[in-house]
């Protein structure tokens, strides 16, 4: 049986994941939609990695597009194995972006957002192991950016659970071309024949 269709509706699924990675680690230099906070250098460390752009979207990209540029079953097995072994070597690099942009994200929401503060400019939940996710009483120590924690905590929560979604879809066609790379080759076209 060909697998095929079930990768294309792999690629098709992982696309919107992708460009959402990337909107929201673009709108992470941009809290309330200002700008000057990145001309400033005023923005965290960690949307500098590129967790969105880079591991959930670029690196995801490449999978989907091979996923969706395989084609009806062929009719050559070696093609079949061919295409199957790349959709494989695909998935590894989609899996790497998607766990990449899943640490990177847990990393900064641990650590909370860079704000002016009483004491000036740092990262004042840095050392509480993110304790302060679970207290909103204390978000009120950021004065600057307006509501700057509310808007990390949601674009960073947005990327852990997109990463999450990219690994189990690339996991999935990671196992389906194994299996079909591996254990079937071939597209299984048996002619019967009624005289034995």
């Amino acid at each position: 049986m060909c697998s095929f269709g079930f990768a294309r509706s792999m690629g098709f699924a992982l696309i919107p994941l992708a460009i959402c990675c990337i909107v929201a680690n673009i709108l992470l230099f941009f809290p309330g939609g200002a700008l000057n906070y990145v001309e400033e250098g005023r923005i965290s460390f960690y949307p500098w990695l590129f967790m969105g752009v880079g591991g959930g979207g670029v690196a995801v990209f490449l999978p989907a597009a091979v996923f969706l540029s395989m084609g009806k079953c062929a009719a050559s097995c070696v093609t079949e194995s061919c295409a199957m072994c790349g959709s494989v070597l695909a998935s590894l690099v989609g899996l790497a972006g998607s766990g990449y942009c899943f640490v990177v994200s847990a990393l900064a929401l641990l650590t909370g957002p860079h704000c002016f503060t009483n004491l000036g400019w740092l990262y004042p939940f840095e050392k509480d192991n993110g304790s302060y996710l679970l207290n909103r009483d204390t978000w009120t120590m950021c004065i600057q950016p307006a509501n700057i924690v509310e808007w990390d905590v949601t674009l960073l929560s947005i990327l852990l659970g997109l990463s999450v979604l990219e690994f189990i879809i690339l996991f999935l066609q990671l196992v389906n071309g194994v299996v079909n790379a591996v254990c079937r080759p071939c597209c299984y076209k048996q002619e019967y024949s009624l005289n034995a």
